[in-house]
């Protein structure tokens, strides 16, 4: 099992009701698995965990048989390195770095980088002629798809998506999803979305919903 969640509990400091409760849920290599859920249910906090940009006060959340929730600070950002692509909703690109620069970050730290890889998903999210610009000179749509080429460059086995085309019109978000299940399907990876599109969730293999911090 690629991903394995057990009754996976976080409260933040100076609240009283959890943010999570007891969730558990498993996902395979190859699956594609929409989060849904109102805004302050749950979902992005899930997908921090998930990505060991947090850590859970009490239960399982393992990566290929490695539990995060113990891990120090180091262990779990190695795995995002090396295991785990993040997509976040505002992008994230490094304003000083080209584009071709940003594709290249994460799969530097990886220890992962091949050029080839990286000038080929240019190439297929339709950035080849960007490739000297930087992010303020993009689209909301161009700096997404260098912001998905970035993560998946390094080939990671889980893909975490939070709100990928939040910033999107229609069109845009539905060609850029088209591009991100078509690249992350052909690596054989798993993706988790969280989204409030019933349109965009209703594209993926399940799909599992929170409300108030608990699977419906």
């Amino acid at each position: 099992m690629l991903l394995d969640l057990r009754t996976v509990t976080k409260t933040y400091p100076g609240t009283e009701a959890p943010v999570l409760r007891a969730v558990s849920f498993s996902v395979a290599a190859g699956d594609r698995l929409a989060l849904t859920g109102e805004s302050g249910s749950g979902k992005s906090t899930l997908l921090h965990l998930i990505g060991g940009l947090d850590t859970a006060d009490s239960g399982v959340v393992a990566i290929e048989g490695s539990d995060l929730t113990p891990m120090h600070d180091a262990g779990r950002a190695a795995l995002r390195r090396g295991t785990v692509g993040v997509i976040f909703q505002q992008f994230n690109l490094i304003p000083s770095l080209t584009v071709a620069a940003n594709i290249a970050f994460q799969a530097r730290l990886a220890g992962r980088h091949d050029p080839d890889r990286a000038r080929a998903l240019a190439l297929r999210l339709g950035l080849g002629d960007h490739l000297h610009k930087y992010p303020e000179q993009l689209s909301g749509g161009q700096q997404q798809r260098v912001a998905i080429a970035r993560t998946l460059a390094p080939r990671p086995k889980l893909v975490l998506a939070d709100e990928p085309t939040g910033n999107l019109d229609e069109a845009t978000a539905d060609r850029v999803m088209d591009l991100m299940c078509e690249l992350v399907a052909e690596t054989g990876a798993g993706l988790i979305m969280a989204t409030h599109s019933e349109r965009l969730a209703g594209r993926m293999m399940r799909r599992l919903h929170l409300r108030s911090g608990q699977l419906a």
